[in-house]
């Protein structure tokens, strides 16, 4: 998703200022694509230049009034056309996967923690999704939107849920291996002397 897209979701679900954005975006857009304030307000001058929002016509603000904005009908088809485009899927990039690798080569010292402390944060996102399911999402709300929402928000909770396994398992695994040896600058693999004449 692209941060100008996000704001025509936004504000098709509800003309906003960049201030409510903000704050909508901390709730619920804000967990799958996050963006600043000043980004927020920077995307929405281009969006109006381009002709695809408009201020409200009632919105002309006073000092410390904030502006609103809606989309308009070419924000509406872009939105459509963008949402309706093919796209590949993202190969998986993460920095602890990476450091896991790297561990390979030069110990593991400090990883214990590390996963340990990842896999408390996944807990608690999972613990915030799931609250979010069972406030928003009853039994019985079944609406198309409601419907692709909560699909969105099964995603998350599924990811979390892969995460919070997946790293109960390394933890696991990561009791097994034998205690890291003080590392000596050397590889294992070449042990001293090998490859000198």
């Amino acid at each position: 998703m692209s941060l100008p897209h996000a704001i025509l979701t936004a504000l098709l679900e509800k003309p906003s200022s960049g201030l409510e954005l903000t704050r909508r975006f901390d709730k619920s857009i804000g967990y799958f694509w996050s963006a600043t304030h000043q980004q927020i307000y920077r995307e929405l001058g281009k969006l109006e230049g381009e002709g695809l929002i408009r201020a409200l016509p009632n919105a002309q603000p006073s000092r410390g009034q904030k502006k609103s904005y809606e989309v308009l009908p070419a924000g509406r088809a872009e939105l459509a056309r963008w949402a309706a485009a093919g796209q590949d899927p993202k190969p998986l990039r993460d920095t602890l996967l990476l450091r896991l690798r790297a561990s390979a080569v030069v110990g593991t010292a400090g990883l214990e923690a590390e996963l340990r402390r990842h896999l408390e944060l996944h807990q608690r996102q999972l613990a915030e999704y799931e609250g979010i399911e069972k406030r928003d999402f009853p039994p019985g709300r079944d609406a198309p939107e409601d419907r692709l929402r909560h699909l969105v928000l099964r995603a998350g909770i599924d990811l979390e849920t892969f995460w919070t396994q997946w790293l109960t398992h390394a933890l696991t695994e990561f009791a097994d291996l034998p205690a890291p040896q003080a590392d000596s600058g050397q590889s294992e693999a070449t042990p001293p002397g090998a490859g000198q004449s």
